[in-house]
């Protein structure tokens, strides 16, 4: 079987597998994200290449950022800054002389689930991941949307409550969305003022119909609910994935189901109109990105057969 080598570059950790063609991962591991300068990032990059060298045909990379997939270069980068402006094809392209992909972790997720997860055989779909901000891939026709600037599928940015100004973050799904944002509210709600980032005490306190964490949960994913009409009322998909850490939570789902059609429930008008698309669990978790970011590169390789 031909292996590749895969990278899913955070803020926090750079996770790499050798993985085959068929999603075979053979070896996967991590190692904490340097953040000192571009140079020492590269480094860490080019010891993982340097390991595994002579055993893939081809490097696959997924990174935060805008991403140019035509001449492989990551752009703003995300929390990390200074990859801003990197060309891969002229680094790792180069230098180790086999073919190199890049897409952004958003559109990674949604690859995913369309090679062997719930957007396989789906024309039309849409992959949400939930966690600091809102990650995102939109599927049309088979092939992910990638937009004139790269910018398609960055959820982020969608202004969902203008009233408060523009400048104001609260306005857009990447606060209102947050699943970070979220469970700091259940947690300072219930006196977890020590730990705010404690997902498991959000979700026990959730799971428990605790009062106070219901409310900000429900409210929560009725925001969602409202990014999902709004993206609907442009691409129409057939199915919506949810991924994220939270997605393991059967609630989430749940929750945002019910909220998708009390809206749609509550407004003839759009009611008559659209037809609530199922919202389901994201089949891939930690690694979908390692698998989204191959699964690019053999789509790349098979146009170019």
């Amino acid at each position: 079987m031909t292996q590749y080598l895969t990278f899913d570059i955070g803020g926090t950790n750079l996770k790499y597998a050798l993985i085959d063609e068929e999603g075979k991962i053979f070896e996967k591991d991590r190692v904490e994200t340097n953040t000192e300068s571009l140079e020492a990032f590269m480094q860490s990059i080019y010891q993982v290449a340097d390991k595994y060298q002579g055993k893939y045909r081809g490097i696959a990379v997924c990174a935060p950022g805008k991403i140019d997939t035509e001449h492989k270069i990551i752009y703003f980068g995300g929390a990390l800054p200074f990859l801003d402006g990197l060309n891969l094809q002229e680094t790792l392209g180069e230098k180790y002389k086999v073919p190199v992909s890049v897409e952004n972790d958003g559109k990674a997720a949604a690859l995913a689930e369309q090679w062997h997860g719930e957007l396989q055989d789906v024309d039309d779909g849409v992959a949400i991941t939930l966690g600091t901000g809102i990650g995102g891939g939109i599927v049309v026709n088979h092939r992910v949307v990638h937009g004139w600037t790269f910018q398609a599928g960055e959820l982020s940015w969608m202004i969902t409550n203008a009233g408060i100004g523009t400048k104001n973050m609260a306005a857009y799904t990447g606060y209102t969305c947050s699943a970070v944002n979220m469970i700091k509210k259940v947690n300072l709600a219930l006196g977890n003022v020590t730990n705010v980032d404690d997902g498991v005490a959000a979700f026990k306190a959730i799971n428990e119909e605790d009062l106070r964490a219901l409310a900000i949960f429900k409210r929560y994913c009725r925001n969602v609910a409202i990014m999902i009409i709004n993206i609907q009322t442009v691409v129409n998909a057939s199915k919506f994935v949810i991924g994220g850490g939270i997605s393991a939570q059967p609630v989430l789902i749940e929750e945002i189901n019910n909220q998708l059609h009390k809206i749609l429930e509550n407004n003839l008008m759009i009611g008559k109109q659209m037809i609530a698309p199922p919202v389901v669990a994201a089949k891939y978790g930690n690694d979908a990105n390692l698998y989204g970011a191959l699964y690019a590169l053999l789509l790349e390789l098979k146009e170019k057969e």
